[in-house]
């Protein structure tokens, strides 16, 4: 609480010899600022050294106003144009991609030496010791009140630039997904202050773990949560598009998303992502899964996706390729096929035939010759195997 004993009364030759040496104690602060806090070496310069400058000068000309007010100062009474000043030096700051250490250093160098100058000055033109004390007090509560107002310059000017990039972002991510084109895409990534990388690699996740996985992989990385094309939105998921994860680099993709339930699509052009998220959407919608804490990466899993393409003409083929086994009893036709399968795959060697289906190779070469039965020459037309090896191909999950 701010009572008149807790106010200075300064006499007018006080403020007028500090008025008269206001000019020269805002060069001397600015002077010592340049030297004190380096990242303000070349700052001055330009037009954020005048602004510097300019919210000194405010800085001083408000501290004299307090001076002058009848009845004595209150560093508690606000004082406008000086905060105001200072509000905007900390959006300056901000936009300049700083952050306050050196503003606050800057006002820690100009109360120390407002205040040397100021005091000498005052006591010269007579304010008594008993003031003085006072007068310290106010000067550094008062510093406190312009380094208040430049945080919260500081953090509006970030929270606004980070909501405005934000839409940005999210904006440039739909229109990828869009598979918009090229002169959509670059004035986009232009408003959203994002350089294109080579490669994009679309990721979905559950919204949960999302903002681990960004923290993982990156700030480049693009994240759309709001409705992305194609997504149930009861799904409750979100699409990453990773910069330049793929070849070696997928790997290191792979490893940060471990136990975050993700499906990944394959590395695209950054233009042509759209791609990579229709793969990832896809596997997700056949309900292919992983196997563990690692996740789904559809680059291992594509012949269930080109098997899968078209499941009924899949269901046909099957139907045709198979149908000699149609007569056989449920085990002796699984037996047969799980050979032919094998047979097919290691081109004939029996005893690679045998060692995966653990029997022997007598076994093998029984049941071979009960296919050859059914089939005849047709194991040897190399549309039948084709036919077969597709057929024999990996089984969509039982409903």
């Amino acid at each position: 609480m701010n009572t008149t004993s807790d106010q200075v009364t300064f006499p007018p030759p006080v403020v007028a010899a500090m008025q008269a040496q206001l000019p020269a104690v805002a060069q001397q602060t600015v002077a010592s600022i340049v030297v004190e806090v380096p990242s303000y070496a070349d700052a001055f310069s330009g037009e954020m050294g005048r602004a510097i400058s300019n919210a000194v000068q405010l800085a001083l000309g408000g501290f004299l106003e307090l001076a002058t007010t009848a009845g004595g100062v209150d560093a508690s009474r606000p004082i406008g144009p000086a905060l105001e000043g200072a509000y905007s030096l900390g959006r300056g700051e901000a936009r300049s991609g700083r952050s306050m250490d050196a503003l606050l250093a800057a006002y820690r160098v100009g109360a120390r030496v407002s205040w040397r100058h100021m005091s000498d000055t005052a006591v010269g033109a007579g304010l008594s010791v008993g003031s003085l004390a006072r007068f310290a007090e106010l000067v550094f509560a008062y510093i406190d009140q312009l380094s208040a107002a430049s945080v919260a310059g500081h953090t509006d000017e970030l929270e606004s630039t980070g909501r405005v990039r934000r839409h940005h972002r999210e904006r440039l991510g739909a229109l990828l997904l869009a598979g918009r084109p090229l002169h959509d895409l670059t004035p986009a990534a232009e408003r959203a202050g994002w350089l294109p990388p080579r490669t994009l690699t679309a990721v979905l996740l559950p919204e949960v773990r999302a903002r681990g996985a960004v923290a993982l992989l990156g700030q480049r990385t693009l994240q759309l949560d709001d409705d992305p094309p194609g997504l149930d939105p009861a799904l409750e998921l979100s699409v990453l598009l990773v910069p330049d994860a793929g070849d070696g680099a997928r790997a290191a993709l792979l490893r940060a998303l471990e136990g975050r339930t993700a499906v990944v699509g394959p590395a695209r052009p950054w233009s042509a992502v759209a791609g990579s998220y229709a793969r990832a959407l896809r596997a997700l919608r056949l309900g292919l899964r992983a196997t563990g804490p690692a996740p789904l990466d559809t680059e291992q899993r594509l012949p269930e996706l080109v098997l899968r393409a078209d499941e009924d003409a899949l269901a046909d083929l099957r139907a045709a390729a198979l149908a000699p086994l149609d007569g056989l009893t449920p085990a002796t036709r699984e037996k047969l096929a799980a050979t032919l399968r094998s047979w097919l795959l290691h081109h004939g060697r029996r005893d690679q035939v045998a060692a995966e289906l653990f029997v022997h190779p007598q076994t093998v070469r029984y049941r071979m010759g009960q296919l050859r039965d059914l089939y005849g020459d047709r194991l040897e037309d190399p549309q039948t195997v084709l036919q077969l090896t597709i057929a024999l191909g990996p089984q969509p999950p039982a409903s």
